[in-house]
């Protein structure tokens, strides 16, 4: 700042030095015997223009000081923001781990307890042994295992005596697999309940790991089967299912210490593991991204895999990020993309989302590893709406079939009600006014709702016969004398009126138009969700 100062007053002094050689210069005038050819005039216009063009790159010059402060001041903020976070992230580690150990504690306490009461007609000296060899082999059990109904298990049984679902936990130490399946698929209204539950129910299974494995059976149909896996229900809720228990599977080794998961998932399970993901692995070859729309079980499944019995070493990151943009719409991508270490690699499948029209789940991953700064969320909001709007080209050609200007005006109203949701979500109304969104809405609406009433084919009047065979309303006919006394002429020339009249059928170009409502967000907790009409930031 002084430099700058120190400069400021120098352009100051530039007149004065001006008016000084002015009078030096008239001065040397006065004494000269020849006229000089350089006038004043010019002497003077070149200094000022000096003078002008130091001032201006003297202002530039601050305006870049300036800019170059703001920035740093944006970076300090950004660095303070992200050490806060890690701090956080820090003392919620902390707590978790001293919970950990006070429910160690507790449970050693109470081992301690019951066997002191078995002993408390011995000695004190007796007594004392005792305890301290049962304390011993209390810790050693906590360890290494209990026993559970004769069976031995990793854990104590303690909260799993507490559970609502008493038949998980049976079918998970008799290691049933089908039972497991067929029981969750039979109480799929409770299913909330029974996926936090699951992970304590597996603790009274002999091999965790090995029984999570042995769900998998069937997660492909046999080759040659007529059975389509998109379409069918019973298989796609068994895919559910089998992601379902390896999440849980991965939520029990997340509160266990690393000598107890090595227990859960053994070197055996482990090279069990490897063996299905090389089989699986290549049926993914086929998986199409714009058919998937982010929502593929196939792929969800084979990262989970991965990840829940960490084998991820055995495969190139570089093809595991390829996935991602086919499980981009379920809420569990994120989380699997850091336990993968693909963190690094998301810039990239934002920008193969981005390129497939897939600005809503590129947004929302964008939040999710804090690229907003790389990614403008507004921007690419915005750039998805014109996708939107844009006019197919079979319909520029002439097509002005009311069914393909449908389509159009459909996939703005569904595109302008997605971004609405993501702004409302990511808490962007002051980046991103939602007023004139909604407005377009209700211009959308309003039209379609005119071109229904404007289309509706008005329902022709029947002609009700008389008993004399002329047709009512069509005036008087001549009368016909001949008449039989067989009744059925009647029958065979007039049929008689019925309850309901049937009308012809309305001609080809009536369109029935449906109005779009908005679709809210599924309810994470239910396991099985049914489709969306819209794209969400992320799909169970």
């Amino acid at each position: 700042m002084e430099e700058s100062d120190s400069v400021a007053t120098l352009l100051e002094s530039t007149t004065s030095k001006i008016q000084q050689l002015q009078k030096a210069f008239a001065e040397l005038e006065s004494h000269r015997d020849v006229t000089l050819n350089l006038k004043w005039k010019q002497i003077e216009e070149h200094f000022h223009g000096l003078e002008k063009s130091l001032k201006r790159r003297f202002t530039e010059l601050e305006d870049q000081e300036k800019e170059f402060e703001m920035k740093t001041v944006q970076a300090q903020k950004v660095l303070e923001k992200r050490r806060a976070a890690v701090m956080a992230k820090e003392e919620a580690s902390l707590v978790k781990l001293q919970e950990k150990r006070d429910v160690a504690v507790i449970a050693i306490s109470k081992a301690l307890k019951k066997n002191k009461n078995a002993h408390v007609e011995a000695e004190s000296v007796a007594v004392n042994s005792e305890i301290a060899n049962v304390g011993e082999k209390t810790l050693d059990a906590v360890a290494s295992g209990c026993e559970v109904n004769g069976v031995k298990t990793l854990f104590e049984s303690d909260d799993v005596k507490l559970l609502s679902n008493p038949q998980l936990a049976k079918l998970c130490q008799e290691m049933d697999a089908s039972g497991l399946h067929k029981f969750i698929s039979d109480n799929r209204k409770n299913l909330a309940s029974i996926k936090e539950e699951i992970p304590i129910a597996l603790k009274v299974a002999a091999d965790p790991g090995g029984l999570v494995l042995d769900s998998l059976n069937g997660f492909y149909v046999p080759e040659g089967s007529n059975l389509d896996g998109k379409k069918d229900s019973n298989l796609l809720g068994l895919r559910r299912t089998c992601i379902m228990l390896m999440e849980c599977l991965s939520f029990l080794l997340a509160n266990v210490d690393v000598s107890t998961a090595s227990k859960v998932i053994t070197e055996d399970v482990k090279n069990r593991a490897k063996v299905i993901a090389q089989e699986w692995k290549p049926k993914l070859d086929d998986l199409d991204l714009d058919a998937s729309n982010g929502n593929s079980l196939e792929a969800h499944a084979f990262l989970q895999l991965i990840a829940t019995f960490g084998i991820d070493s055995d495969f190139v990151h570089e093809d595991l990020s390829k996935l991602i943009p086919m499980v981009s719409r379920r809420h569990q991508a994120a989380d699997l993309c850091r336990f993968l270490g693909l963190s690094d690699s998301m810039p990239g499948v934002i920008d193969v989302l981005v390129n497939n029209g897939r600005h809503i789940d590129a947004v929302n991953l964008a939040f999710a590893f804090e690229l907003t700064e790389q990614f403008s969320p507004v921007t690419l909001l915005k750039s998805y709406l014109v996708e939107a709007v844009k006019v197919p080209s079979n319909v520029k050609a002439g097509n002005s079939s009311p069914t393909a200007q449908n389509d159009v005006s459909d996939k703005e109203l569904s595109a302008l009600k997605a971004v609405i949701k993501c702004i409302e979500e990511h808490k962007l109304e002051s980046e991103y006014p939602l007023d004139p969104l909604q407005k377009r809405i209700l211009q959308l609406e309003k039209a379609k709702a005119d071109k229904k009433q404007a289309t509706e084919v008005v329902k022709p009047q029947s002609k009700r016969p008389r008993a004399n065979g002329v047709v009512a309303g069509s005036g008087y006919g001549p009368r016909n004398t001949a008449i039989t006394a067989d009744k059925n002429i009647y029958a065979a020339r007039y049929a008689p009126p019925t309850q309901y009249m049937y009308y012809p059928a309305p001609p080809e170009n009536h369109v029935h138009f449906v109005g779009t409502a908005y679709n809210m967000a599924p309810n994470h907790g239910t396991y099985f969700g049914n489709g969306f009409q819209y794209q969400a930031p992320y799909l169970h």
